[in-house]
């Protein structure tokens, strides 16, 4: 099993080729919707330590897909993201250790502690000699939190949007000169 102290010290960057940046909501409270972010970068600095080791990324709201490009557009919109005026999310951690990954999430402006369930997935050498790396992450947070407030009430209860987010990474990692 890999360690995340297998990790060699130095500098390294998110490969958008082979990385996602999802989230799943609740639709009607009854179904997911799953969405991603096409558009966004990363570092990663590891230390000679894990605790020296720091996480930095920011994605481009407007790359939201979520296979709707009605539903895109309103996520876009003043209702949610607001990229007119937001068009960044960002996250800087606070702490890394083996299984979690702390920091603080910034979006519209607003920043709030979250914390990443993470698995390390191993070091490897592609073909052409490039070091890589593999980490799944995962968190849930309260959109509100962040001022993401619109909904619309249901009939017979609920509402057509949940306010828990799932927040899935799936990031390879390229180690830089």
């Amino acid at each position: 099993m890999a360690r995340i102290t297998d990790l060699p010290a130095g500098t390294w960057t998110v490969d958008p080729a082979h990385s996602e940046l999802g989230f799943v909501a609740r639709h009607l409270m009854v179904t997911k919707v799953r969405g991603q972010f096409k558009e966004f970068e990363g570092t990663v600095k590891v230390g000679e330590s894990i605790a020296d080791s720091q996480v930095s990324a920011v994605a481009q709201l407007g790359s939201v897909d979520t296979g709707s490009a009605d539903r895109d557009a309103h996520l876009k919109s003043a209702d949610f993201f607001d990229v007119e005026n937001n068009p960044t999310m960002s996250f800087t951690s606070t702490e890394v250790t083996e299984d979690s990954l702390k920091g603080d999430l910034t979006i519209k402006g607003v920043t709030k502690p979250v914390e990443f369930e993470l698995d390390f997935g191993g070091v490897a050498t592609d073909p052409w000699g490039n070091q890589k790396a593999g980490f799944e992450a995962s968190t849930e947070i309260n959109r509100k939190d962040w001022g993401l407030e619109w909904n619309v009430a249901l009939e017979g209860g609920g509402v057509l949007v949940s306010e828990k987010i799932k927040i899935n990474l799936d990031i390879q990692l390229l180690k830089t000169a």
